[in-house]
């Protein structure tokens, strides 16, 4: 039998491991705004893409000795790196320049409803009432938080506007990786070679829209770069994936959490305005999830597992 004292450690390893995850996933929209006060969008997070890339493929290929993919597999990795990298977080990025940290990391966290939506249509089946209620619901509940700072210089139409584009597009790849056979392929193999082909895809838009003088490569840039590869890309990774694997059904939770925490980091290190419209709308986009991720079947369960599995197996989560 399994004492009680194995059970409790067993216990709190879950929970602080779940503490980690959501403290360094929620930090992400922090950390690309401290970047972005000394670089351009595209070079903070073609710097992240290459660090976080390398370490994983240097650990994939040299260190656990994972076999290269296959010529069939470049053109998904590619495709998948195009949608989950290229798009999604060039886009990411370039709203975060538009939107506060705490609006940010509120949008990344609809992505949920966003696959829930996307999932049916794929299917070819009518969208339940229920999930579109909750896709209106999260949405509104971004613009609920928003709305005070819409009025100045803290958010604008048109970063809402890319950073929604961008959750599309971050959706799409998530479907995308769960329809298709990746041949045994191990998830940092593959995780690793999206993200550095998805990141080479935005070097043509980094050459075309750099400027010298815009960026400058103080502690500021290397500290939000290395923390957005290091601890978001890797460590809040597998972090997520120890919890997944632990206890599948209860790693959800931690999710909930992810918005809370990112206006409370953004709060503490960007001084981002905390209000009862910040309230109402996280209160909103929660309930949404929970519209999204109540309870289903045993097959419909296991599908959501591998949609939230992918959506934070990058991030190349995330941001």
């Amino acid at each position: 039998m399994i004492s009680a004292s194995k059970l409790n450690n067993t216990g709190f390893k879950w929970v602080l491991i779940g503490f980690i995850f959501t403290l360094l996933w929620s930090s992400a929209s922090t950390a690309t705004k401290i970047g972005l006060k000394v670089a351009q969008p595209l070079t903070i997070a073609l710097m992240r893409f290459l660090i976080a890339s390398v370490c994983m493929l240097i650990y994939a290929h040299i260190i656990r000795g994972y076999p290269l993919p296959g010529a069939r597999e470049w053109k998904k990795i590619t495709i998948y790196g195009i949608f989950n990298i290229t798009i999604y977080l060039g886009l990411y990025v370039l709203a975060m320049k538009d939107v506060t940290a705490g609006i940010g990391a509120l949008a990344i966290a609809t992505s949920p409803i966003f696959i829930g939506l996307l999932s049916v249509i794929v299917l070819k089946q009518i969208p339940p009432a229920k999930v579109i209620a909750a896709l209106l619901l999260g949405l509104l509940g971004v613009v609920v938080a928003a709305w005070p700072l819409l009025h100045g210089t803290g958010v604008s139409v048109k970063g809402l506007v890319i950073l929604l584009i961008g959750m599309l597009s971050y959706s799409l790849a998530s479907i995308y990786f769960n329809k298709t056979d990746w041949q045994g392929l191990k998830i940092l193999t593959i995780n690793g070679w999206q993200t550095l082909i998805g990141g080479m895809l935005l070097l043509p838009f980094l050459c075309m829209t750099y400027h010298k003088e815009a960026n400058h490569f103080t502690a500021d840039f290397w500290i939000s770069s290395g923390w957005l590869a290091i601890f978001v890309s890797i460590a809040a990774i597998q972090c997520w994936l120890w919890l997944l694997k632990s206890a599948p059904i209860k790693a959800g939770m931690w999710l909930y959490l992810c918005p809370i925490f990112g206006f409370i980091i953004a709060a503490v290190f960007m001084d981002d305005p905390l209000s009862l419209y910040t309230l109402t709308g996280v209160v909103m986009v929660l309930l949404a999830l929970v519209m999204v991720r109540g309870k289903r079947p045993r097959q419909k369960a296991e599908l959501q597992q591998k949609q939230a599995e992918l959506t934070h197996t990058q991030q190349s989560l995330s941001e």
